[in-house]
């Protein structure tokens, strides 16, 4: 897998090498792999699991869900977009991950029950073509599946080089949102779980305008549609953007429902056989989630880039990554550990688990000089202290911009420019209020 990036431009283009297509025949399902990050070292056709899926209708149904939400774009939605899934094998289960075209939806099926070789860690993109798409629609009954994830041994050492390449154009926000999604989440809080049954009923009952905003609310072991906020509701704002949920209520067997205190944004969870699946959701159809600008107030600090250095290098493709215990081995504090993290989640190399409640470890390919390339609010804030535009008057700031001087509360987050009253800190600090907490640093570093 290649990413190249063009400075001073939107997008990249990602570029998938596979020694051959992803097929299902004969119930053996046969997934190949792209470049990818294992254990045992950057592989171009990495090889993750051979054995079996014991339950193979709803794998199939998932990882087509999963696929489906990598070709929508459910903002102005128009075709021509699409991106294979990631997977991640953590040695006890596999991840598949993909995000919407428009940023504002992010999928993700964790395989649970696996019978069979884990013959590596890692991650790498998997390829799902149209004639694999239509073959896992197939997929019926609950027969045991055979899964390979990576080209078989037959074929890796018979390789001449790839017969499938796919160019793919990322648009800046696609790499941002991997990195916004996880931060947002570990923020929410689980608000409601109801029985298939319950599940079934109450999905089905939404409305069916795809551009529909309702609140989901709690009723006994129920949730109800609200038009309306209300105590303990979380807001669903775009009701199609559920849609892959949909064919996968046949197995469900729980509904799990996420949201952070304000009711924006949402995750949604499946609890399938063996399995689960996750949707989370943007707050607004045509906001997607790398817009909304909660790592940056962990990237502004000083010591983050470092403290990845040493995070990352601890990180071991574990099912789940323990604050405490990466605390205990680095030396550094719990809350120098969560900017760290940010850092590496920013580089795609951190995921959430909203159901564990604790972060994963993933690879994806994209470099931590990249980060402030992706974080344009980040590099101006740095620009405005390197210019001396940052004037410290004890708790608050004045920064002189083009656009006039802008009064800044520090602690607070508040500006005084257009942005802060837009957003009114809703889709992160303004440059203005990075620009000020950043030179406050720098001030306090200098008096000690």
């Amino acid at each position: 897998m290649k990413i190249s990036i063009v400075r001073g431009m939107t997008q990249a283009v990602q570029a998938y090498s596979y020694a051959g297509p992803s097929t299902l025949a004969g119930g053996r399902l046969g997934l190949s792999t792209s470049g990818g990050t294992a254990l045992s070292g950057p592989q171009t056709h990495p090889r993750f699991f051979s054995g079996l899926l014991t339950q193979a209708a709803p794998a199939a149904a998932g990882l087509l869900a999963v696929a489906d939400a990598a070709l929508t774009r459910y903002h102005q939605p128009r075709p021509g977009w699409t991106r294979d899934p990631v997977v991640t094998c953590d040695g006890g289960r596999l991840r598949f991950e993909s995000f919407s075209a428009c940023g504002g939806v992010y999928a993700r099926l964790d395989v649970l029950e696996l019978d069979g070789d884990v013959l590596d860690r890692g991650t790498t993109n998997v390829d799902v073509n149209g004639p694999l798409r239509e073959a896992l629609a197939r997929v019926g009954g609950r027969d045991p599946l055979h899964l390979g994830v990576g080209p078989d041994e037959l074929t890796v050492t018979t390789l001449d080089g790839a017969v499938v390449e796919k160019k793919v154009p990322l648009p800046s926000r696609w790499l941002r949102g991997f990195a916004e999604v996880q931060v947002i989440a570990a923020g929410f809080d689980l608000r409601a779980e109801l029985a298939g049954p319950h599940a079934v009923r109450f999905l089905r009952s939404l409305p069916r305008g795809a551009r529909s905003t309702v609140w989901a609310v709690p009723s006994g072991r129920d949730l109800r549609v609200s038009s309306g906020p209300a105590r303990g509701g979380v807001c669903l704002s775009g009701t199609g953007r559920v849609a892959t949920l949909m064919p996968l209520l046949c197995f469900a067997r729980k509904l799990r429902v996420y949201g952070p205190a304000d009711g924006t944004a949402s995750a949604w969870e499946l609890e399938l056989p063996g399995m689960r699946y996750t949707l989370a959701i943007s707050p607004e159809p045509w906001r997607g989630f790398s817009g909304e600008g909660a790592v940056l107030a962990d990237l502004a600090t000083d010591e983050a880039a470092g403290d990845a250095d040493v995070v990352g290098m601890l990180l071991n493709f574990e099912p789940t990554v323990e604050l405490g215990l990466l605390a205990d081995r680095s030396g550094l504090t719990i809350e120098r550990v969560r900017a760290a993290l940010t850092q590496l989640g920013t580089a795609g190399r951190v995921g959430y688990d909203l159901h564990e409640a604790a972060h994963f470890h993933r690879e994806l390919p994209y470099d931590k000089e990249q980060v402030a390339q992706l974080n344009p609010r980040l590099t101006a804030a740095h620009a405005l202290v390197e210019l001396g535009a940052v004037r410290l008057l004890g708790d608050a700031a004045e920064v002189t911009t083009d656009g006039g001087v802008r009064r800044v509360r520090i602690e607070a987050g508040e500006c005084t420019c257009p942005w802060w009253f837009d957003h009114r800190g809703s889709r992160g600090p303004c440059k203005h209020v990075l620009a000020a907490r950043i030179a406050a640093r720098v001030a306090v570093e200098v008096t000690t």
